[in-house]
């Protein structure tokens, strides 16, 4: 197996992981305003993060295996995906000129519980993320067989880890930058970017 085959599948999971995870959202601003407090913020990202992990994990094992099972289901997920990636990347380029800053205030201290409970709530309770992780990711790791769909699942993992602790860790320095609303119309304009380079790379891959 060459370097490219192995980066090239978890490199397109990193990039599409990233892109779903990167968004002004509760689950964000909760775990940005806990690292902006420095509470309990290695249990709350971890959460997040082995979340994303599992419901990745579950959508590649489970929808990857289905769709490869059938070539007529691998080519609507495909073509699926392809509108879908469209249709994320239009979001995210028009959230590049409406987008707002994430306000996100110190507000009062909370209990270790507290802070579970809410950031369970606010992963397993959204609709999105089984769309994103399991459907989006799982159905679109099929196009990778044995290690590379591993790598694949491996990269999207990677992006939530990363995300996660960034956020939680680096709150002090990016929170000035996330309340300005330049910064999430330029991260927003990138994402969209990525989600047609990825769209296309779908298509051009299937050919």
């Amino acid at each position: 197996m060459t370097l490219s085959s192995i980066y090239a599948p978890m490199l397109q999971g990193f990039l599409l992981g990233a892109s779903l995870i990167i968004a002004i959202g509760a689950q964000n601003a909760f775990v940005l305003r806990l690292g902006l407090q420095r509470l309990h913020v290695l249990p709350i990202v971890l959460i997040c993060s082995f979340s994303d992990a599992m419901l990745i994990a579950a959508g590649v094992a489970g929808m990857g295996t289905l769709v490869r099972q059938s070539h007529i289901l691998l080519t609507l997920i495909t073509w699926g995906g392809f509108a879908f990636l469209l249709f994320y990347g239009l979001q995210a380029f028009i959230r590049a000129f409406k987008s707002s800053g994430m306000h996100v205030s110190k507000g009062e201290s909370i209990s270790l519980k507290s802070a579970i409970l809410t950031v369970l709530a606010f992963t397993y309770l959204n609709p999105h993320v089984y769309l994103d992780t399991v459907m989006l990711v799982g159905s679109l790791s099929a196009r990778w067989l044995g290690l590379q769909q591993m790598l694949f699942a491996v990269g999207a993992i990677a992006a939530s880890f990363v995300w996660f602790f960034a956020l939680g860790y680096g709150a002090r320095v990016l929170t000035p930058l996330f309340e300005r609303a330049i910064a999430w119309r330029i991260l927003d304009f990138i994402i969209g970017i990525i989600m047609w380079l990825l769209a296309w790379s779908l298509i051009h891959s299937s050919r």
